[in-house]
Order: C-alpha cells, then sequence, then structure tokens
C-alpha cells in the first residue's frame, strides 16, 4: 500500500461532531452563563470573594459562547471561513481566552477554599475584594501573555483565507509545537499541580478536624467533583491530543505516515468539542460560589420535606448534624 494514502485525513467526522456540538455548548452556556451572571449581579452587594472570581470566569465563558455561531457555520460549510481573517483570529483568540481564564479563575477559587479552611484563623478578614479584584487582573494579564503570541502564527493555507486552522497552517508547525507544549505546561500543567496540592491538603484537614461544618463539607466535595469533571474531561484530553497532533502533523510532513495517525486526529477533534464544553459546565461553579443560593436550597428542602410529612403522615427524620460529622470524621 502507498504510504501516502496514511497521510489522508477525512474531515467528515469533524464537520458533523463540531458543529452538533459547539451548537449544544452555544445553548446551554449562554443560558447557564447569563443566569449566574444575572445572579451575581442580584447579589452584588454581597460580593464575596469567590464571587468575583466568579463573575470573571462567566464574562470569559460568554465571550467564547458569542464567537460559536460562526464556528457552527464554518464547520458545516466543510471547513470554508467567509467572515475575514480578522475574525477568525479573533474566534480563535476567544477560544484561548475562555480555556485559559477558566483554567486560572477555577485555580484562584481553590486556592481561596484551600485558605480558608486550611488556614482559616490566618485569613479570617484579610482578604478583601480588592484583593481578589487585583488577583483577577493578573490572571487575566498572564492569560493574554500565554495566548496573544498564537495570533502572530497563521490561520490559514498559504495566501489563501478559506480556512481558520485552531493552530497554524503547515509552514509554522516547527515553530509552532515548541510554544504549544510550553503553553501547555504554563497555562494547564502548573495550574493543575496547585490544584493537585491544595485539594489533596483540604482532603486530610476535612477528615481529621472535628469542628468544620457540614455544609462545608459537602460544598467543597462537589467543587472537588466538578474539577475534576473538568479537568479530567475538558482540559486534560484536549492539551494532550493538541500536541500529539502537532507531533503527527509534522511527521506526516516528512513523509513519515502511520495508520494511527488517523486515529490522533478524531481525538484530537474529540478533544476540542470537549474542550469548549467548559463553557456549559463552569455555570455550576455559580451554585457552590453563591452562598444564598445553597442557603434557599436547603430551606426550600426543608420545606419540601415538611410539606411531604404533612401531606402523607409520615416524619421524614434528618441525621443530627453532630451524628453526620462524628461519621464522616
Amino acid at each position: 500500500m502507498d504510504n501516502n494514502t496514511h497521510c489522508e485525513i477525512n474531515l467528515d467526522f469533524t464537520h458533523t461532531f463540531l458543529p452538533t456540538i459547539y451548537t449544544l455548548v452555544f445553548i446551554i452556556g449562554f443560558a447557564g452563563n447569563c443566569w449566574g451572571l444575572r445572579t451575581v449581579h442580584q447579589n452584588w452587594g454581597k460580593l464575596g470573594n469567590i464571587n468575583v472570581f466568579v463573575l470573571n470566569l462567566g464574562v470569559a465563558d460568554l465571550l467564547y459562547v458569542f464567537s460559536l455561531p460562526f464556528l457552527v457555520v464554518y464547520y458545516m460549510g466543510r471547513s470554508r471561513w467567509t467572515f475575514g481573517y480578522a475574525l477568525c483570529i479573533a474566534t480563535r483568540f476567544c477560544f484561548n481566552l475562555n480555556l485559559y481564564g477558566s483554567i486560572g479563575f477555577l485555580t484562584c477559587i481553590c486556592v481561596y477554599r484551600y485558605l480558608g479552611i486550611v488556614y482559616t484563623m490566618e485569613t479570617m478578614g484579610r482578604i478583601k475584594v480588592r484583593h481578589s479584584m487585583a488577583i483577577c487582573v493578573l490572571v487575566w494579564a498572564l492569560v493574554l501573555a500565554q495566548i496573544v503570541p498564537d495570533t502572530y502564527f497563521d490561520k490559514s493555507a498559504g495566501n489563501s483565507t478559506d480556512s481558520c486552522y485552531d493552530t497554524t497552517g503547515n509552514e509554522h508547525l516547527h515553530t509552532y509545537l515548541p510554544y504549544s507544549i510550553g503553553w501547555s505546561i504554563t497555562g494547564f500543567g502548573i495550574p493543575l499541580l496547585i490544584i493537585m496540592f491544595c485539594y489533596g491538603h483540604v482532603t486530610v484537614v476535612l477528615a481529621t478536624k472535628a469542628n468544620v461544618s457540614e455544609l462545608l463539607k459537602q460544598r467543597c466535595l462537589k467543587l472537588v467533583i466538578i474539577l475534576v469533571l473538568l479537568f479530567s474531561v475538558c482540559f486534560i484530553p484536549y492539551h494532550v491530543f493538541r500536541n500529539l497532533n502537532l507531533v503527527t502533523r509534522i511527521r506526516k510532513l516528512e513523509g513519515k505516515c502511520q495508520p494511527r495517525y488517523a486515529d490522533v486526529y478524531i481525538a484530537h477533534q474529540v478533544s476540542r468539542g470537549l474542550a469548549s464544553m467548559n463553557s456549559a459546565i463552569n455555570p455550576l461553579v455559580y451554585l457552590l460560589g453563591n452562598d444564598n443560593f445553597l442557603q434557599r436550597c436547603q430551606q426550600l428542602h426543608a420545606s419540601a420535606r415538611t410539606t411531604f410529612s404533612r401531606l402523607t403522615g409520615i416524619v421524614v427524620y434528618r441525621k443530627p448534624l453532630d451524628a453526620e460529622s462524628a461519621d464522616v470524621s
């Protein structure tokens, strides 16, 4: 069999999978983040340190969500870009801004939870909203420093403007790969290590401290679940397969083609769709960053339990918090 046949990539999967995912993310992400930002606005007077990060997280999500209709049209049109090169750059920029902004602000939320639980007395009353705002400015600056170089790499093939690559054309692959690896380490790898350390320590503290409230334990557990979901589904596969796909593209240019390269390409496209889903999953953080919302949920649960008891005559007992804490510890 001719070795060049292994270099051919079937784009049919991309043209079907990505428009479907992007459409779902647009609908869910737009509705979820609008609701979340409305919740933050309604409680602006009670804005806490965590909610400052949640606000910026929502803004990053919406910037990306608004760019998705252009990508839907692009992939449904079989990778033919008709909106001009400047909008192509802006669309890819919004994706990177959202992805690494999300990672940055989720890391900040994690660190704040860590400080509040492990160093409660040392940080109580010392971290102000202005500190959180300054950190947000720093996060945006670091994200921009990492993603702005990407805008200088060509997103089209040769002199044509019909394409809008998510990375770059074949001419610049050898330069783009080291940049992509370094970018993955600083924008994803380091935050991942910080989160693993923080929540590893928090888990130990929650398991050994007897005076930690059950509500705080539940909130931290739910946040850990969301972070695990985001990193395992949205972030880790994307960074692994983005760089693997770049490597296979370089090897194909060198004439080294193998059948598994097509599998790497498909995996990369799937990981791109999964990475975009972080805009639909991030609104779940609003539930954990909004103390008033959690309290209302508890009140509704208590009210529903009381109503159920009155209607059925069955008394629903709730385990006392002391007993629950004893079981956990």
